[in-house]
């Protein structure tokens, strides 16, 4: 039997790349119950293959006894694309499917502050708009509660 593909999902942070993975289910069962492959295998090897306009970079290998866990790749360029794939493996089994390539850009930092910084400066702006409606209006150039004396009109 081979074992995989695995569910991957990515999100990008700052020069790096969050990657969720689920183990996919197994079709044995013990007492009407159907086993994860932490109940068969007790341990699952994973390696995360990362594509970038340089090539493949296998990752070192790494264990879970987890059904759904997340690691991070971090060091990686802002706003570039990385694709990554998932291969499982267990002691007892090296067969595998990898998963199907997920692709996605890093973030950067200036990216992430942009957005604060639109939002801080029309607030600012929209402030300072309405003290000078405010201000225009206590003058009396605008919105007047009194018309004024026939004579000055």
């Amino acid at each position: 039997a081979y074992l995989g593909p695995p569910e991957v999902s990515i999100s990008s942070c700052v020069n790096c790349i969050n990657v969720t993975i689920k183990l996919p289910t197994s079709h044995f069962r013990e007492n009407g119950k159907l086993l994860s492959l932490i109940d068969i295998y007790k341990e699952i090897d994973y390696g995360i293959t990362l594509k970038t306009l340089d090539g493949e970079h296998k990752r070192s290998r790494k264990k879970t006894t987890e059904e759904i866990f997340s690691t991070v790749i971090e060091e990686l360029y802002p706003n570039r694309n990385y694709c990554v794939s998932v291969m499982l493996t267990a002691s007892l089994n090296q067969r595998s499917i990898p998963s199907a390539w997920k692709c996605i850009t890093a973030d950067s930092v200036a990216q992430q502050d942009y957005h604060a910084v639109a939002i801080i400066g029309a607030i600012c702006f929209s402030l300072l708009l309405a003290s000078a409606v405010k201000c225009i209006h206590a003058g009396g150039y605008i919105l007047q509660d009194k018309s004024l004396p026939c004579n000055l009109v």
